[in-house]
């Protein structure tokens, strides 16, 4: 696993986060959608008002963004860059999270993601998320604005990841 600092992003990085957004996109080009690839990239308003940390080696290589939705800290965005994508970066964002959830009373992660992309549903079921069957108020509003925005809900899943006790 890939040593790498995981700390708050500064707003000077926004524009640094959006460029490992759109790197991190292209792949997506490989799977018949291009139109993930040249989706654009997230606003600044938006992460200036969403939490936000980075894995810095020492410049900004990977990022998350979440928020609370409905007791769970949901994962709007996660970014690596691919020239540093398979290291273990992604799963320690997403852990840094879940503590950071943990410390403010939340009781887990949420996120929605493609069903059969394998660096999407596949490699957050191996991180210990299950699909949610029963979408939540907020839930079922970010899967209806990501409908309105042209992603098919068929191919979408929500995933929900609780703490393990007693480990």
């Amino acid at each position: 696993m890939r040593d790498v600092d995981i700390r708050p992003a500064r707003p000077d990085e926004f524009p640094v986060l959006q460029a490992v957004e759109v790197a991190s996109g292209e792949p997506f080009r490989e799977f018949g959608l291009p139109d993930i690839a040249d989706d654009d990239p997230m606003p600044l308003d938006t992460l200036r008002r969403l939490h936000v940390w980075v894995a810095a080696d020492p410049r900004p290589v990977a990022w998350i963004a979440a928020e609370p939705v409905d007791g769970y800290a949901h994962v709007e965005q996660v970014s690596v860059h691919p020239g540093h994508a398979r290291q273990g970066i992604g799963a320690r964002l997403l852990d840094h999270v879940e503590g950071w959830a943990a410390a403010n009373g939340l009781r887990g992660l949420t996120l929605t993601t493609f069903r059969d992309i394998p660096w999407n549903a596949p490699y957050y079921v191996r991180l210990g998320f299950e699909e949610v069957t029963e979408l939540s108020p907020g839930l079922r509003a970010i899967m209806d604005a990501e409908d309105a925005r042209g992603l098919e809900r068929s191919k979408r899943v929500c995933l929900r990841r609780v703490p393990r006790t007693g480990v």
